[in-house]
């Protein structure tokens, strides 16, 4: 018997006892995102049988996007990040299965579980009282989370359409970073990200948003009456690539950095997805 077939063994009475009558949908993961027990209610929200997310598998035809329609990262990569910050996350889901989708929220919370770190998720149904203020500032950085950012892109879209203005939406993914972390440490890597963000908070403009993207990549939204988004993302790679002291080693962090500009026609999606694709097409060359 594996240690997963143990530590769902020895859970499972006291686990169905306390969340089988729990209207909400229940998760508990280890920190690579591994499901070790749910409910019913989680299974159903996620549009899976509940084998399935114990499993991991998943049929050709499901998916979990965010509430924009671009695509989440990875369970293991959220696990890991709410274990190190020990703050709770909030993240809307939207579960597509064939033709059909349901949004649902996620709240993260880290956990000890028979001595050892664990995470829950509790989902909701986006129709039940949820509520959408907790989780929107990432917990590391304290910058705006996902969630904020993409509220924050789709204002500025909708302002540049009305006011005839630009908005221009900037990616930098830092490099290595986990190669940094098996080598000095997620500790040492959550300061480097650290540092990163208090550069880009002060370099540029206050007017500016500056958010945490995702484990390893930050943005920045900004309106602006003409031009492009090249300056913008110049400074962005000036200030975030100044080399830094993490513990004794001085590290001069490895970036790329795209950008988008619009006049606020494009959708929210098509925006992100463009510069992801931009992301993409610089590790390709």
């Amino acid at each position: 018997m594996s240690v997963l077939d143990v530590a769902a063994a020895q859970l499972a009475p006291v686990w169905d006892e306390l969340v089988s009558g729990l209207n909400v949908g229940v998760l508990l993961t280890d920190d690579r995102g591994q499901v070790l027990a749910t409910n019913d209610v989680a299974a159903e929200l996620m549009q899976l049988d509940r084998a399935d997310l114990l499993t991991g598998t998943r049929p050709h035809d499901w998916e979990v996007r965010d509430d924009t329609g671009a695509s989440m990262p990875d369970w293991a990569d959220l696990a890991g990040q709410v274990l190190r910050a020990g703050c709770p996350l909030s993240i809307p889901l939207v579960i597509i299965s064939g033709r059909t989708e349901s949004r649902i929220w996620a709240d993260y919370h880290a956990v000890t579980v028979q001595g050892r770190r664990r995470v829950l998720v509790l989902l909701q149904s986006v129709h039940t009282d949820v509520s959408h203020s907790s989780g929107l500032l990432d917990p590391l950085t304290g910058l705006p989370g996902r969630v904020l950012l993409l509220d924050r892109l789709q204002q500025s879209l909708v302002r540049s359409r009305s006011r005839g203005t630009l908005s221009t939406l900037v990616l930098i993914d830092v490099q290595r970073l986990s190669d940094f972390n098996a080598t000095h440490g997620f500790e040492r890597g959550d300061e480097l990200l650290s540092t990163l963000a208090g550069r880009l908070r002060e370099g540029l403009k206050d007017e500016h948003t500056v958010a945490r993207y995702g484990g390893d990549e930050f943005a920045v939204v900004a309106e602006h009456p003409s031009g492009t988004g090249e300056r913008i993302a110049a400074q962005a790679r000036e200030v975030a690539g100044w080399p830094m002291r993490i513990g004794r080693k001085r590290v001069r962090p490895v970036l790329r950095v795209s950008w988008v500009t619009t006049d606020g026609l494009a959708s929210v999606h098509s925006v992100l997805a463009r510069a992801e694709q931009q992301l993409t097409a610089k590790v390709q060359a």
